[in-house]
């Protein structure tokens, strides 16, 4: 693959990391501000494609079908979080198998394993097809940077209320909370109610851009999410420190790993089947990267500062 391939990928990569971007906000959510590692956007995913195709191919406008996408997304958020507090199910565990139950949901949804929409016979927001020759408010990157401004501002707006408050002490320390009177089962469900409807959006928008559902498209998406936050961290956390552009840290950290994918396959490192593989490790290298800061980067600023005395 030349440079000239590699610059031709590069904008796909963009509109691909802004439309995961959206999930990863909402893995944001339960895995920074709630404390929990959600496993049901594995499912949610594939939920929110699978509904919006079936309500594009049976007629609907195309924003019916999205908003029924999060829908979804939000029931399926809120079966975890009753399997968490009213039945006492570890939140790791409750996630599983919620996402275990989706896939037969997911499979009677679509009525078979995967559904494709065609962009000539029907109005779509997003499309592959749209990346070039069109008008720039039809260009996938451009749409996808309007959606997640709006759902930035929304988000930072909610959690500077009341109840956006008690989600985000609720994360913090669920037993301060409780003493001050804050229901904290409450909070955790609407936390994964949230985050799961933002990750049926995601997938709804996934679908549209790549002309079809699939029962397994969901697969390793808590892996991509995780990515994403944590790239967006270690990048840019030095730089945003308002909750709103932590958001967008986030965003640019999906858009990051979709970016780095590609140059990857680029030089040939890898090929398409190990992209698992490479999510993974990519990652623990992040995840790492702070770990080894305070184990070794201290270390040697305590020895300099001890040879500094002596």
């Amino acid at each position: 693959m030349n440079i000239a391939h590699l610059l031709n990928a590069l904008p796909g990569a963009v509109a691909q990391g802004l439309i995961w971007g959206v999930a990863a906000i909402g893995i944001y959510i339960t895995y920074r501000i709630l404390d929990v590692a959600d496993l049901t956007v594995d499912g949610s995913l594939c939920t929110g494609g699978a509904v919006c195709i079936i309500m594009l191919l049976s007629g609907q406008n195309v924003f019916v079908a999205m908003l029924a996408a999060v829908l979804a997304g939000m029931l399926a958020g809120l079966a975890t979080g009753l399997f968490h507090t009213f039945m006492g199910i570890p939140p790791i565990l409750s996630g599983i198998l919620t996402q275990l139950s989706l896939y037969s949901v997911n499979l009677k949804i679509m009525g078979k394993a995967n559904q494709a929409v065609n962009v000539d016979k029907y109005d779509l927001l997003v499309s592959l097809r749209y990346i070039r020759g069109v008008s720039f408010y039809k260009n996938p990157i451009f749409v996808m940077i309007i959606a997640i401004i709006l759902i930035t501002v929304i988000l930072y707006w909610f959690f500077g209320t009341e109840i956006g408050c008690g989600l985000r002490a609720t994360g913090c320390n669920a037993n301060m909370s409780r003493a001050q009177g804050i229901n904290t089962n409450f909070a955790k469900v609407l936390g994964l109610i949230i985050s799961n409807g933002l990750v049926a959006l995601s997938g709804a928008l996934l679908t549209q851009y790549q002309g079809f559902a699939d029962i397994n498209m969901g697969r390793g998406a808590i892996v991509i999410g995780l990515a994403a936050v944590i790239i967006g961290e270690a990048l840019f956390k030095r730089i945003f420190h308002n909750f709103g552009f932590k958001l967008i840290g986030v965003v640019l950290g999906s858009i990051l790993y979709y970016i780095i994918l590609q140059l990857v396959l680029w030089t040939g490192l890898v090929d398409t089947d190990s992209l698992k593989l490479l999510s993974a490790l990519v990652v623990a290298i992040f995840l790492a990267i702070p770990y080894w800061k305070g184990k070794y980067f201290k270390k040697s600023v305590v020895k300099k500062g001890e040879r500094a005395n002596a």
